[in-house]
């Protein structure tokens, strides 16, 4: 699947970072990127659907769980056409986009790392998932136990403050200034080449079921 070459592309493409070199290189885009990433996502099918049913796979060029290699310049000064990885989500069913709850891999030179979660949800699915905090903490901190034993840990921004309406005296205060609730362990390119990079990431995804139970719990979600 994955290889020395996968890296090699993207480190190429850092620095040529333009639509005519990736156009005359696309042929080795799509052999060392594209077509390891679909087989990837193939492999890991019957793994994600034992994880939870709700969880989608889908290995399609366009619309799939792979995210797509351009970039959306539109707000931000660097207007460099391409992304400089590879993103890949195994998100809920009932999620339109990138913010919905799943499982994600995320491989580039400058740092590779299995995530598990809810990446900037929309601010009525923040207030349910803090509003669940405030009223579950248990459930919440037992997720916490599992997947920080396991060598992940919540990454993201957070408030300043405490969000209106909670003590700012709250026990959980720190989690529920959290405006993401993404768990990260850190990966080598060396993992991602390896041979079992599907039972890592079985093995590793396996650690984080009870954050993303929560979550879909918190949203009203099945799982």
């Amino acid at each position: 699947m994955f290889s020395k070459q996968t890296f090699e592309f993207l480190h190429t493409l850092s620095d040529n970072n333009e639509r005519e070199w990736f156009k005359a290189n696309q042929a080795q885009y799509e052999s060392q990127v594209r077509t390891p990433a679909l087989a990837f996502i193939e492999a890991m099918k019957p793994h994600i659907l034992e994880m939870s049913p709700r969880l989608t796979a889908v290995p399609k060029k366009v619309g799939g769980s792979m995210m797509r290699p351009q970039r959306d310049s539109r707000f931000s000064k660097d207007k460099s056409p391409y992304k400089l990885n590879v993103g890949i989500q195994f998100r809920h069913f009932q999620g339109k986009d990138v913010h919905a709850p799943g499982l994600y891999v995320h491989i580039a030179n400058d740092g590779c790392f299995l995530g598990a979660g809810i990446w900037h949800p929309e601010s009525k699915a923040l207030n349910a998932i803090r509003h669940c905090i405030d009223e579950n903490p248990n459930g919440y901190k037992k997720a916490l136990s599992q997947l920080t034993a396991a060598g992940f840990e919540l990454s993201g921004s957070s408030l300043i403050r405490p969000p209106r309406g909670f003590d700012k005296q709250h026990p959980l205060i720190g989690e529920l200034k959290r405006k993401d609730f993404i768990a990260i362990k850190p990966l080598t390119p060396e993992q991602v080449y390896a041979d079992d990079f599907i039972d890592t990431c079985v093995k590793e995804y396996g650690q984080v079921q009870q954050l993303m139970a929560y979550l879909c719990f918190a949203l009203d979600l099945d799982y």
